[in-house]
């Protein structure tokens, strides 16, 4: 009985080698491809577009300061009032300026009295030359003499002039009609001149200024209209077209200032209404992806590109701007190449893909 038992386990395990060594024998499987989606490379033109918010300015803006230094007795105007040509903003004390006048008065009065006495010696002198009463020396000294009267006079009446428009530029006038939009100085204060002391936007043209981050442009912007539409109420617009952008970032911003020159400013748009508009850049031919399209070699922008062997390389790219959801890509992709737009966290360079779908666009 023990006998048979033993056959029995010793055919068994014929039985299993058999088995194992026909399992060996059998090819293997093959292995199973990465499955990815594509998108066809098709450039467009694509037209960068920025909403921006900005405030309505006046096109010329003037700090209006004093001609001469002193301190500042009487203030009449307050920021936002609105003011005329030549009206007074502001007065400074006059003593200082006054003693000057009083001075200059003073030796244009004693130049006078030289100039008469020196007119009567001199026609003395002439009178007495034809009859050899005098000399002709004496007579030359003389016409000298009221020369130099004369000419002592009219430097001391420059003098009196001079002061006396000094002691004019006591007060601040405004030089065109417009808005007190800043007030720099109070009374009291003692100020330098051609220190500012109030800002004046001038009446006249407008324009709308926004702060725009140069990221925001693959191009510079068009020279389409722009529309500016009140920001309280959108239905309130007007339109103008670029007029200036500033060449250099701002250090303190990291933002380029662009003016747009208004047309036609309505009422309700007036100086520092808040306001936005959207600045369009010129067409560029660049490819629109998705997000997940996106990889890098090294530390530069890549993505993944399927041959016709269905096999992956990967592809530097130059993005042109970051979207919701979308990268374009302005540089580094040609028209009918395929690009991997899901399923690429896990390729390499010349591994073998299989398509499962081609994306539209």
């Amino acid at each position: 009985m023990a006998v048979s038992f033993s056959r029995w386990r010793l055919g068994l395990c014929l039985v299993s080698l058999l088995a194992l060594s026909a399992c060996d024998d059998a090819p293997p499987a093959a292995p199973e491809l990465v499955r990815v989606r594509v998108q066809p490379v098709q450039p467009a033109d694509f037209a960068s577009t920025a909403n921006m918010t900005g405030d309505i300015q006046a096109r010329v803006q003037t700090e209006l300061s004093f001609r001469v230094g002193g301190k500042i007795v009487q203030r009449k105007v307050e920021v936002g009032d609105r003011v005329t040509a030549k009206q007074v903003l502001a007065q400074l004390d006059p003593k200082d300026l006054q003693v000057n006048v009083d001075s200059a008065k003073a030796e244009v009065g004693a130049e006078q009295a030289r100039v008469t006495q020196a007119q009567a010696a001199f026609e003395r002198q002439a009178k007495l030359l034809p009859k050899g009463y005098t000399s002709r020396s004496e007579y030359d000294s003389a016409q000298a003499s009221l020369r130099s009267s004369q000419s002592a006079l009219a430097a001391a009446n420059a003098q009196l002039a001079n002061a006396r428009e000094q002691l004019g530029y006591t007060a601040l006038v405004a030089d065109a009609p417009g808005v007190i939009t800043a007030r720099k100085a109070e009374v009291g204060q003692v100020v330098q001149a051609t220190a500012p002391i109030f800002s004046l936007a001038r009446d006249g043209e407008r324009d709308a200024v926004f702060n725009v981050y140069e990221s925001l442009f693959v191009q510079p912007p068009t020279d389409q209209p722009v529309t500016v539409s009140l920001l309280e109420n959108p239905a309130i617009k007007a339109t103008g077209r670029i007029r200036e952008i500033t060449p250099a970032v701002s250090a303190d911003t990291g933002t380029l200032q662009v003016k747009v020159a208004l047309s036609q400013v309505p009422a309700q748009m007036p100086l520092g209404a808040v306001v936005s508009g959207a600045l369009v850049g010129q067409g560029k031919s660049s490819v629109s992806l998705p997000w997940a399209a996106l990889t890098k070699d090294a530390k530069d922008p890549a993505v993944w590109l399927v041959d016709n062997d269905s096999k992956v390389a990967l592809q530097r790219v130059t993005v042109g701007r970051y979207l919701t959801g979308q990268v374009i890509i302005s540089d580094g992709l040609d028209q009918g190449q395929r690009v991997v737009v899901a399923g690429g966290q896990l390729l390499h360079p010349g591994m073998q893909v299989e398509v499962a779908d081609e994306v539209k666009q």
